[in-house]
Order: structure tokens, then C-alpha cells, then sequence
């Protein structure tokens, strides 16, 4: 699969923090982020982003505030700015790899602060009623697993999380660069298989490319992680001259 590079145009400096925070910043990174995910839930897109800037104020390694961002853009159709939410989010990854590397005990302290906040963040939508639930929290999940081999993994070189990737992928594919999105959904892909949505995504930019094969493996590898593709998609698929 096509691997991606991203460069990402950043203020030097822009990700530098304390190995340690304050517990004041700690709680309040926490709840403002807590805040912008039940905004998020209720669809009130610009004070969940108001929401996400002020944890990243107190956090700017609070990697899930800057991917709530990138969510909270993406709900007001501010696609330039999601990219740049996702991509700050990697750079955010990126420090605290390089922060373990330092303080082992402060870059696993943040981590496990989001963990808990995205485990609280499943309550919430499962108290929502709409037929995307079961999605919704697969999505969470895969991002808790990335969250969670991030601490114990071994790894000498940083790697984008694919959550991200995909999501990264789904902002340029909503701002009209399908390759952009077809190289970050395949990134994805690759670096968790179990990213149903990832894969469901690869489907229809398969088929949209005439890639047949392709869009019906991506489709068995989305429900193989558990993903409900949506059987018109399948259908489509199907409907596709053969040898393409």
C-alpha cells in the first residue's frame, strides 16, 4: 500500500511543553475537553471547538483536543482548518513520543488522562439515539488501542495514528483532493487493519477509480473489523462491470 509523508507547516517551537503540568492545567485541559465532546455530541459544533482550543490552551500535547478540532471544523464544513486540526494532532503525537523519550512517567501520564477521557466519551454517545452508534464507538476504540500501544509499544520511530490518518484523509476527500484522501486512508489502513472505517472509505474511493477488486476487498476487510457497510454501497460494487 501507498505510504504518506506529511509535512506539516508548523511554528517551530509550537509543540515545545513541560514534561510535567500543573495539576490545575491537568484538570482543566481534562474538562474542557470532557465539555467539547458533549458539544460534539450535541452537534454544537462552534462552542465544542471554542471548547477543544481551550484544552489545548492549557495542553498543547492534548492530542485528542486537537482531533476533537478537526471534528468540531469538520461539523461546520471548515475543511482547510480540519486538515490543519489532524495535522497539529500528529505533531501533538509526535511530542509526546519524543516526551517518553525524556519523562516516560509525564508522556504516559497524558496518556492515560485521554484513555480515560475517551472511555467516558463512549458513555456519552452510547447515550445517544441514532443509528450510528455501534460506529461511533468502534471509532473511539480504535483510537484508545492507538493510545494504548503508544505506551507500551517498543517502536524507535514515531508513526502517524491512523485514526487520525483517516480522519486527515476525510477532510482533504471533503475539501476536493481525492488523492490526498485515498493516500491517508490507505496509510490508515495499513497501520491498524482492524480501522473498519478506514477501510469502508477505501471502498468507495475504489469504486469511484473503477478498482472493483479492490473496492470489494475493502468492503469484506471493513465488516471483517466489525464495520456496517452500508448495503448500497455493496451493491454498487457489485453492479460493476467485471475486469474492472
Amino acid at each position: 500500500m501507498m505510504m504518506i509523508t506529511l509535512v506539516v507547516a508548523l511554528a517551530v517551537g509550537s509543540f515545545s511543553q513541560p514534561g510535567s503540568l500543573s495539576d490545575a492545567d491537568r484538570r482543566e485541559a481534562l474538562r474542557q475537553y470532557n465539555l467539547g465532546m458533549s458539544l460534539l455530541s450535541a452537534e454544537q459544533w462552534e462552542k465544542a471547538a471554542d471548547a477543544f482550543k481551550a484544552a489545548i490552551g492549557h495542553d498543547s500535547l492534548f492530542t485528542d483536543a486537537h482531533y476533537g478540532l478537526g471534528r468540531a471544523y469538520m461539523g461546520q464544513q471548515r475543511f482547510v482548518s480540519a486538515i490543519q486540526a489532524y495535522e497539529d494532532c500528529i505533531e501533538a503525537a509526535r511530542g509526546i513520543f519524543t516526551l517518553r523519550e525524556k519523562d516516560r512517567v509525564a508522556a504516559d501520564q497524558r496518556v492515560i488522562d485521554q484513555v480515560r477521557a475517551l472511555r467516558e466519551a463512549i458513555i456519552t454517545v452510547r447515550k445517544q439515539q441514532t443509528g450510528q452508534i455501534e460506529n461511533q464507538v468502534l471509532q473511539i476504540e480504535s483510537r484508545i488501542r492507538e493510545l494504548e500501544r503508544s505506551r507500551t509499544g517498543m517502536s524507535d520511530h514515531f508513526a502517524p495514528p491512523p485514526q487520525v490518518l483517516l480522519a486527515l484523509g476525510s477532510a482533504h476527500f471533503r475539501n476536493g483532493d481525492a488523492a490526498e484522501a485515498l493516500a491517508n486512508w490507505e496509510a490508515a489502513a495499513e497501520g491498524d487493519p482492524r480501522l473498519g472505517e478506514a477501510w469502508n472509505n477505501l471502498a468507495v474511493a475504489y469504486m469511484r477509480a473503477g478498482r472493483k477488486a479492490d473496492a470489494a476487498r475493502a468492503v469484506k476487510n471493513a465488516e471483517g473489523a466489525g464495520y456496517r457497510v452500508n448495503p448500497r454501497l455493496k451493491e454498487d460494487i457489485a453492479a460493476m462491470r467485471p475486469g474492472l
